[in-house]
């Protein structure tokens, strides 16, 4: 929200809000709650541990709820089990004891000439309770009654003492139930809302031009916060909430598409396919699918244009990716430049440079792998990069590091998995003047979710599957079925088929009943003692995971027990079964993910996931989606549902920003609404309304998605 005009009615309005000089001096959203009446020290430090810092932080605290108290019954037309709104006099009251726990209660019966009734508190202090439920008293209270034997009682209602000959009809009226706050009550949080409210209004100044808020039926942002603090009487509509929701959503917005605008008006290397491209095409065993010809249309579109190309390369579990990936690479390097692939962790680098070597290799292209483990090595590698000798670097957040020195970087693969952000693939673009930017997503991502991590990327999407690949048939089964589990793996292996087993712990853990990688690894061998099993875990060195790697890869051994280092990247043709340990643990993106391990060969393929909860509601309606679909974009869409977006991606990830009321998961429509806007204002904005947007785009939105001088 852009800073208000700076007026005398408002500056009168504040200054007397907030009691003078200190006032005058600090108007705007931005003003601290302590210079408004009725915020003391105590009232202060309470809002501020709820992250309530100033009149704008204040005024985006909606109500969670509306407690309508229209409707007073009389005492004994009460329904159990609902809100109720009484009006009585307090006969008697005092504290008592509970049998249980001897804890303190306060209690008051109050009679309104048909009928009494006990209400509680359980938190309360003496003068609060000689205040309020002094004999006589005349009290208004609404809560939820519930019958105990022949009592109704009321615990913890809301309260307000009226005078003898009220008939609270001035208290008739929709009332906003606030989130509770330690030392602040409804009544006083209200108070200081409406004083914020009423000097402040007119800074609550919409950034979406009139014209594009008439178009759209968008109403007044002030007038949206009004109906939210303070109905009258009817209930809010949610319209008020999605009102604020969009103002929120269209910054960001906006913010994303500065950042497209920056990019494109930044001078870049215009590349195109040569000898080596056509080289690694006519190698290829297989023949690329329709999805991955239009990707590379794509992706050959931007490189050869002199701006960076900024692209999200996302398909599902298997669909070629990669192979697009190393074809964009060669196009860089045909250009006689340098090509970086980033991941998140040590295991997926190395996959990607198993995957990349053999070509690589055949091409007599210098690559290498630059991890945090490279040792000795390191700094030789490091001058070998600088000066241009590696052609393609492989590596994880190592090469972010300030003393890695390209020579001429054209191109960044970055496979995110939803660990990198904006800010990451920033560092990268300042390895070079203005690489391109090829961003591969692991997991399909929702399209509303995707308009959040990465609406600064232009999208390409393999929406098929390669030739030759098989459903795998997927079964969930709970601890105690899976005594025929040991029955299928033999029966793979004497196939000649190869088996993973997958766990989420390494170790056992006093404090998990997990079963572990390594313990199972030593069962199984018992079991199968004709078997080859071999063990991987992240823990291990860059030797020994590379060892067994290859190992599994080129049949040395039979069964892989790991933990979920196999999630991504690696491509076994001749594994059929993958078994997956404790299935309620993992989302359903990774299952799905891990799922994909098998099945690329064109063998009849399962997957099994043992689940100690699977007969529980909620763990058999999430696995049980993996039976019945394939589809990694529809499992990300439930994914997304039953677990939030925060879950689903990992609770660090540094391109989900925190808004203060939008849901990306509820409001993607929102979200979409928000994205059309804000590309209209930009279009149409004048000098001035670009200005102010720019402005506000920056204060919020310019370190976290790493803006530069366009703003």
């Amino acid at each position: 929200m852009g800073p208000g005009g700076k007026g005398g009615r408002r500056l009168q309005k504040a200054t007397e809000s907030m009691g003078g000089e200190e006032g005058a001096a600090c108007a705007g959203l931005d003003t601290p709650i302590r210079l408004l009446k009725g915020v003391g020290p105590k009232t202060e430090e309470a809002l501020h541990g709820r992250g309530i810092a100033s009149v704008e932080d204040l005024l985006f605290l909606l109500p969670l709820r509306y407690e309508d108290r229209r409707v007073i019954r009389n005492i004994c037309d009460v329904v159990d089990g609902e809100e109720n709104v009484l009006l009585g006099h307090v006969l008697d009251s005092g504290i008592a004891y509970s049998r249980s726990n001897r804890r303190r209660i306060c209690y008051a019966l109050l009679g309104d000439g048909t009928a009494t009734i006990t209400v509680k508190w359980f938190r309360f202090n003496r003068r609060w309770m000689t205040d309020i439920c002094r004999k006589g008293n005349f009290l208004l209270v609404s809560g939820k009654v519930a019958r105990y034997g022949d009592t109704l009682q009321m615990v913890h209602p809301r309260v307000a003492v009226l005078q003898d000959g009220q008939d609270g009809d001035e208290l008739r009226a929709i009332v906003p139930i606030y989130p509770e706050i330690e030392g602040v009550t409804q009544g006083a949080l209200c108070n200081i809302i409406k004083t914020a409210f009423d000097a402040f209004q007119p800074d609550l100044v919409s950034l979406i031009p009139a014209g594009t808020s008439e178009a759209y039926g968008v109403p007044p942002l002030a007038e949206a916060f009004r109906k939210c603090h303070f109905p009258e009487n009817e209930m809010p509509p949610r319209d008020n909430l999605t009102r604020i929701i969009l103002e929120e959503f269209f910054l960001f917005q906006a913010a994303l598409l500065l950042k497209r605008r920056e990019i494109r008006h930044t001078r870049g290397a215009s590349m195109t396919p040569g000898a080596l491209y056509d080289r690694i095409r006519a190698s290829l065993a297989f023949t690329l699918s329709a999805g991955q010809e239009r990707v590379l249309g794509e992706i050959g579109e931007d490189m050869a244009l002199a701006e960076p190309m900024n692209r999200l390369l996302q398909g599902d579990v298997g669909s070629g990716k990669t192979i697009c990936a190393i074809l964009a690479t060669s196009i860089a390097v045909d250009s006689g430049y340098q090509a970086a692939f980033v991941a998140p962790t040590e295991i997926l680098a190395e996959q990607h440079f198993l995957n990349i070597h053999p070509i690589l290799e055949e091409m007599q292209i210098p690559h290498v792998l630059l991890t945090g483990n490279v040792g000795s090595g390191r700094k030789a590698i490091l001058e070998r990069i600088t000066m241009g000798e590696i052609a393609v670097v492989v590596g994880t957040h190592a090469i972010l590091q300030s003393d890695v020195i390209f020579s001429r970087l054209g191109l960044a693969v970055v496979d995110e998995q939803h660990r990198f952000g904006v800010i990451q693939r920033s560092v990268l673009k300042e390895k070079g003047t203005n690489p391109h930017i090829l961003v591969m997503s692991a997991t399909p991502i929702p399209r509303s979710l995707s308009m959040v991590v990465y609406g600064d990327l232009d999208l390409s999407v393999i929406d098929d599957r390669p030739t030759g690949e098989r459903k795998v048939a997927t079964r969930v089964v709970t601890d105690q079925e899976q005594s025929g589990m040991y029955e299928t793996i033999l029966e793979e292996t004497k196939k000649g088929r190869q088996v993973f087993v997958v766990y989420p712990l390494l170790e056992e853990s006093e404090r998990s009943e997990l079963k572990s990688a390594r313990e199972s690894a030593v069962r199984l061998q018992e079991l199968f003692p004709s078997l080859r099993i071999g063990l991987l875990h992240g823990k291990m060195k860059t030797e020994e995971k590379q060892a067994i790697m290859i190992g599994f890869r080129e049949g040395v051994l039979d069964v892989l027990v790991c933990t979920t280092v196999v999630e991504v990247g690696i491509d076994v043709p001749n594994a059929s079964l993958i078994i997956v340990e404790h299935a309620e643990r993992f989302g359903l993106s990774q299952l799905h993910q891990l799922r994909g391990r098998v099945g690329r060969g064109g063998h009849p393929s399962k997957c099994i996931l043992v689940s100690a909860e699977a007969r529980t509601a909620a763990a058999t309606k999430r696995l049980r989606v993996l039976e019945k679909t394939a589809d990694g974009f529809v499992i990300a869409e439930e994914d997304m549902g039953l677990r939030g977006a925060g879950d689903m991606m990992g609770v660090r990830q540094a391109g989900i920003p925190a808004f203060r009321l939008g849901d990306i998961v509820k409001d993607g429509g929102i979200m979409s609404r928000a994205r059309k806007m804000a590309a209209e204002t930009l279009n149409t904005a004048s000098c001035g309304r670009m200005a102010l947007l720019r402005k506000a785009v920056a204060e919020k939105w310019g370190e976290r998605l790493h803006l530069g001088d366009v703003l």
